[in-house]
């Protein structure tokens, strides 16, 4: 009857003889029934360099190794084994018994130490516990490999619950760094995040659950395209809305519109709030808690402001953006949009604008080292020298200064985290 696992391990384990003595190395090879173990012999080597090499070729499992060699000592064999085949399996067969040599062996994490001459029994059962340890060293890393590819499989939902923790506050800044460090996430704090609230599950309540969640995960798949090349998390939170982790805040424009692209596709109206992310790891709960409250408060907006407020994040850059010409590009009437926009939203086009372009600024010089020209050039700023008057009216500091951290207290850093609605 054959050892438990060896049939499984047939013409899997190498072994390489490494002696100088070619009697030496018949012996060995003829007095073990290496079928028997699920071992095969598969090169043999009268000195060091070429037992090396021969070891590294084949790959073998098992070295058994001679110390007094030519060319190469076979400590220094060993030595080498240990570099470029770190799991080889070690066994020392010489006439030197020597305590520095079994010292220096064990150092070199040698599997056993047999003295010549080697009897046959011994050495199979050496070979025998080597071939074991082989067989559960093979059987531990499949299981490891599996349990990685089950927690890979696993990763969109352990991402889900880790975020979900994030947000209600229940982790450390240690272990939230070692979350998304596992994770594979940016080792940052998200820039923004995104909530979105379907209002036609409250409006029809005879929708049935399975309609329902096929509703919820349509639109979800919608987000995960709009935002595919953004670094982002999606997921629904306890209350059931759709919560979107987005780590670069260049993909807010692109998220703003996922009211149209449900609208066209799906024939449902959805709200989308967002809202950014300020200070430390600790800031994502204060932001999640925010933009619940605002989308809460959050009236409905007509299809037309919803329209500009999408174009003013898509086109805040460009030099010259007023309300005149956003009202041409939506084919309504400058006098209609302004009164509509005050009203919906709380504040003049002007002002909303401005507060959008100081907050992409803000972001700009919180996460990039561009200058301050440059900064301008690409928040719509015909100067620098206006660019500054204006962050330093909206947020009480200049941009050089919110660049250092140099905040007036809680006031001036405030504006910029108000995320308009």
């Amino acid at each position: 009857m054959k050892p438990k696992g060896a049939s499984e391990a047939m013409d899997s384990w190498k072994v390489i003889i490494a002696d100088d003595e070619a009697i030496i190395r018949d012996g060995i090879r003829q007095c073990v029934d290496w079928k028997s173990l699920g071992l095969q012999v598969a090169a043999e080597a009268e000195d060091g360099e070429e037992a090396l090499e021969l070891a590294v070729r084949h790959e073998v499992h098992i070295a058994l190794v001679d110390l007094n060699m030519p060319i190469m000592h076979g400590i220094e064999l060993m030595k080498r084994l240990r570099e470029q085949l770190p799991d080889c399996k070690i066994i020392v067969i010489t006439g030197h018994d020597e305590f520095s040599y079994a010292q220096e062996s064990i150092r070199l994490q040698v599997n056993d130490y047999i003295l010549k001459p080697a009897e046959p029994k011994q050495l199979m059962q050496v070979l025998r516990g080597v071939r074991d340890q082989l067989i559960a060293e093979k059987q531990k890393n499949q299981h490891l490999q599996q349990a990685s590819r089950q927690i890979l499989k696993n990763f969109p939902l352990l991402r889900e619950r880790f975020c979900q923790e994030w947000l209600d506050g229940n982790l450390s800044q240690s272990e939230i760094m070692e979350q998304l460090h596992f994770l594979r996430l940016p080792a940052a704090c998200p820039a923004l995040i995104g909530m979105i609230r379907w209002r036609g599950e409250v409006q029809n309540s005879g929708l049935q659950e399975k309609e329902r969640q096929l509703f919820l995960f349509a639109i979800e798949n919608m987000v995960t395209e709009l935002l595919q090349d953004y670094p982002k998390v999606i997921f629904r939170d306890a209350a059931g809305l759709i919560i979107i982790l987005l780590w670069d805040a260049a993909g807010e424009p692109v998220l703003a519109g996922v009211e149209a692209v449900v609208r066209s596709h799906l024939k449902i109206s959805v709200e989308v709030g967002t809202q950014a992310v300020e200070g430390d790891a600790a800031g994502l709960a204060a932001a999640y808690r925010k933009c619940r409250v605002n989308l809460s408060r959050e009236q409905p907006l007509s299809p037309l402001v919803r329209r500009a407020r999408q174009y003013v994040l898509e086109h805040y850059g460009e030099y010259g953006l007023t309300l005149e010409s956003i009202a041409g590009h939506l084919q309504a009437s400058p006098v209609y949009l302004s009164r509509l926009f005050k009203q919906e939203l709380g504040e003049p086009f002007g002002t909303y604008l401005t507060q959008t372009r100081i907050r992409k600024a803000a972001q700009l010089l919180h996460s990039t080292e561009l200058s301050m020209s440059e900064v301008a050039e690409r928040t719509g700023y015909e100067t620098q020298h206006y660019f500054s008057t204006a962050f330093k009216k909206q947020t009480g500091v200049s941009p050089l200064q919110f660049r250092k951290g140099v905040f007036p207290g809680e006031g001036g850093r405030g504006g910029l985290a108000e995320e308009q609605h």
